[in-house]
């Protein structure tokens, strides 16, 4: 049976609501919950990006059974990967076994930040496999020390572990991404329903191992009032990977779907109150593959509602795929 998670969305939502909200997720019946860690919005208009970790903590200390899970954190240049792992060791320890660690090569959007330019892709991967093979040794809980091309590390060591190692799933579209994912991740993240991804990952070695989508919805009892919120603040979405992960800032990514129309965002983005689009978008990805779909609400003001909508008809729908 596919597991279904929560999305708390940080490039939509302020601090405390998405703590509140996935406590709500919780008593809905989620099956676990996963946050983005961004420093951008994607459009000005989302107008939200906190902190993930410190988000991260308040919801380990307000949920008490839900899995939570970082969707997904960029280790190889906002954050240093010895710095990643002491933050999900904590929130291992702080949520008894709770937490997953997602990762990827991330978003110049957000790693721009620091003023090291954004190298191409072939680069990022050798430095997200350094990264990687960083935080896993860094897990066994020794004192570790690392000379890599892009990352060194002198002798470090975490003092807080949980019970066992935090696991960690990892981001790919394909190719050498999907390699990197087999070899070092407990799981597969991607954001697509592609069963050649995933077949590309089993075949590499990671047969057996869970594999997490994520789908975005637009829940309103007013299926035009769902269609126009998806179309202003998820047309950035359209893009395409390929885009989204080498623009540098909200404005560009405005500029970049200046031509996507309602109905672009529509055909992607299941709109309105029908729970049967919901349930065969997610089949879709069940087909392909996957065992985990979060879903990601959009609107940080409707959260609430489609919260009472999922407890109330999606879940139990969902459930019987």
């Amino acid at each position: 049976m596919v597991e279904i998670g929560y999305t708390m969305m940080c490039e939509q939502t302020p601090p405390g609501q998405l703590v509140d909200d996935v406590a709500e997720a919780e008593r809905a019946g989620f099956d676990y919950a996963v946050i983005s860690d961004h420093y951008f919005p994607w459009l000005e208009e989302m107008g939200h990006s906190p902190y993930a970790w410190s988000v991260l903590g308040a919801a380990a200390r307000a949920t008490e059974r839900l899995p939570l899970m970082t969707y997904v954190t960029c280790p190889i240049m906002r954050y240093h990967p010895a710095v990643v792992a002491q933050k999900a060791a904590t929130m291992g320890a702080l949520t008894r076994g709770r937490f997953t660690l997602g990762l990827g090569a991330g978003e110049n959007l957000n790693e721009h930040v620091i003023g090291q330019g954004w190298p191409p892709a072939d680069t990022r991967h050798e430095m997200f496999r350094e990264a990687v093979e960083i935080i896993r040794e860094l897990f066994e809980g020794r004192y570790t020390t690392y000379h890599g091309e892009y990352f060194d590390v002198d002798s470090a060591r975490l003092f807080d572990l949980p019970d066992d190692p935090v696991p960690i799933a990892i981001a790919a579209s394909g190719g050498r991404s999907g390699e990197i994912a087999a070899e070092y991740g407990d799981a597969l993240v991607a954001v697509d329903p592609d069963a050649d991804l995933v077949g590309l990952f089993s075949a590499a070695g990671g047969r057996g191992k869970p594999v997490y989508g994520q789908l975005a919805l637009s829940y309103d009892r007013d299926a035009e009032a769902a269609k126009e919120r998806a179309h202003r603040l998820w047309r950035w979405s359209v893009t395409g990977w390929k885009v989204m992960a080498e623009l540098p800032a909200p404005v560009n990514f405005a500029a970049a779907a200046q031509t996507v129309r309602p109905e672009d965002v529509a055909g992607k983005v299941p709109c309105g109150p029908d729970v049967d689009a919901v349930v065969e978008a997610v089949r879709r990805y069940t087909e392909a593959g996957f065992t985990h779909v979060a879903l990601v609400q959009i609107g940080h003001e409707h959260q609430r509602e489609f919260l009472d909508w999922s407890a109330r008809e999606l879940l139990p729908a969902l459930r019987r795929l």
